[in-house]
């Protein structure tokens, strides 16, 4: 099986078992296992070709050099960073760890935030979305929605549900009738949580300079607003947002603000910036919506001592980071596109998996949206995105390219500017430290000295394993996980 081309028929356990007796006996398997090691055991890591010089910057001698022609296969393995864990658990690990720095260092400092910031008042923030129709709940042992037997909604179903739901039933989530549901409503307030979550920010803004009688600019110059934040889907399919509010002086983290903007003033201008927020869909003949919050807000400080009813700085940063690696298919929908931008170049974007352009679609060629692995109501969200996303006047919504997120097309994690340390820069600090290691490995001048030059070039070959390579790779990175675990249970102890 090539690297380069992905196939939807999986191989059998005789392809699996000859391809890892090939991959064992290859001479290159002892360097191939190391670089898979190096990548923690990526389940798509990138094939890169090509080589790499280090040169006097003098005399044009030649330190050190590098090419890929001595490698198992000509080729360089590099992890494929996806954040995802249900694309790549390796990547997702290190995404997590490094979401969780970020949040942490906001509360806490460190990564050149200072260890002051951990006084200033804050507070973590659950935003939800509206109702579009009732759906199967868990209450910890209660009915689900207990009503007047025999009632029946317009479509002859029962408007309630009186079973008890275990937490993992499939049921949970899915609504009480789905021709009751406001499909286009759900659809239509995922495309617009961004939007929603912008004006946010600047209500919440302009909700603090109200409550201290002052105009938003003159605000600004006494109190910074800083946030962190993170999307999670909801069992029905719609997103929340948990949020990391802290208040700032004029100059960011390194400023404690006014005594006078505590946690009691925080607290206090979340909930009317909340009911303010309001944002209208486009004009079509399906009607119009107002968009709004959900009635479900949770408001929680963040103090140095969490047993004064408030959470712990780690037990926030480790909430927040765990949410950063999931996607839309914790509701019952898949992690990948529908069609692919080959498809959408050509005019071809569809809801069917004929083209071989498309990674990793699990749909062999021909079989359309029924036969999706998803549940029920997420399939009937991405046929809404399908729908809508045809229409003119929601054209810029880009329905259709996101309706394997059931229309959400927002970042999972995103942060103020002030609030902390940033993901390049700690992605970057990683990198220099590899490097570095590298170079003193070899016996060269450390990163950045001036006196060298390096000189690359480089060309993408492909990506993935072969079936006994992928069996393999998965070995790797259970063993990789396993020492992380260990190392940090020593930190810690």
């Amino acid at each position: 099986m090539s690297k380069e081309e992905q196939h939807d028929d999986q191989p059998s356990q005789a392809e699996w078992m000859t391809d890892l007796i090939r991959l064992v006996n290859e001479p290159g398997y002892k360097r191939w296992r190391s670089m898979v090691a190096a990548t923690g055991g990526c389940a798509h890591p990138v094939h890169l070709a090509g080589q790499s010089t280090i040169v006097d910057a003098g005399t044009g001698e030649v330190l050190h050099a590098y090419s890929t022609d001595a490698e198992p296969a000509g080729h360089l393995l590099v992890a494929c960073g996806n954040r995802r864990a249900s694309v790549c658990p390796a990547c997702s690990q290190t995404y997590q760890a490094d979401t969780f720095h970020l949040i942490r260092a906001g509360l806490t400092g460190g990564k050149g935030v200072p260890e002051t910031v951990s006084a200033h008042p804050r507070a973590f923030v659950t935003l939800t979305a509206p109702s579009f129709g009732p759906v199967h709940s868990h209450r910890d042992g209660r009915p689900c929605r207990p009503r007047k037997h025999g009632r029946l909604c317009e479509h002859g179903r029962q408007v309630g549900c009186h079973l008890r739901h275990e937490p993992d039933d499939e049921r949970l989530g899915q609504p009480i009738c789905p021709d009751c549901y406001d499909y286009p409503g759900a659809v239509l307030w995922q495309a617009h949580a961004g939007a929603l979550w912008h004006r946010f920010t600047l209500a919440i803004r302009q909700e603090l300079a109200n409550q201290t009688q002052m105009t938003r600019r003159a605000f600004a110059q006494h109190v910074k607003v800083s946030f962190a934040k993170v999307a999670e889907y909801q069992r029905r399919g719609l997103i929340h947002f948990h949020a990391i509010i802290r208040l700032d002086g004029p100059a960011g983290a390194c400023e404690p603000p006014p005594d006078w903007a505590d946690h009691h003033l925080l607290v206090q201008a979340i909930p009317p910036a909340v009911r303010q927020v309001t944002v209208t869909t486009p004009p079509s003949d399906l009607g119009r919506w107002d968009l709004t919050w959900g009635d479900q807000l949770d408001i929680r400080p963040i103090l140095l001592d969490p047993s004064a009813d408030g959470l712990s700085e780690r037990a926030v940063a480790s909430y927040i980071a765990k949410y950063a690696t999931k996607g839309a298919e914790a509701s019952g929908t898949i992690d990948h596109r529908l069609s692919c931008r080959a498809c959408a170049g050509r005019g071809r974007l569809s809801l069917m998996a004929a083209c071989g352009h498309c990674h990793g679609t699990g749909l062999k060629p021909g079989l359309s949206l029924d036969a999706l692995p998803v549940t029920d109501h997420a399939r009937r969200m991405i046929r809404t995105c399908w729908d809508l996303g045809a229409r003119p006047e929601f054209k810029a919504l880009r329905l259709r390219p996101w309706a394997h997120m059931l229309g959400f097309r927002g970042h999972f994690s995103s942060k103020s500017r002030a609030y902390s340390v940033n993901l390049t820069d700690l992605r970057n600090a990683r990198a220099a430290h590899r490097a570095a290691e590298a170079r003193e490995r070899h016996g060269l001048p450390a990163l950045g000295d001036a006196t060298t030059l390096v000189l690359g070039h480089w060309r993408f070959a492909g990506i993935g394993y072969t079936p006994g390579e992928a069996i393999m790779a998965e070995h790797i990175r259970q063993r990789v996980q396993t020492a992380r675990h260990i190392q940090a249970e020593r930190e810690d102890g």
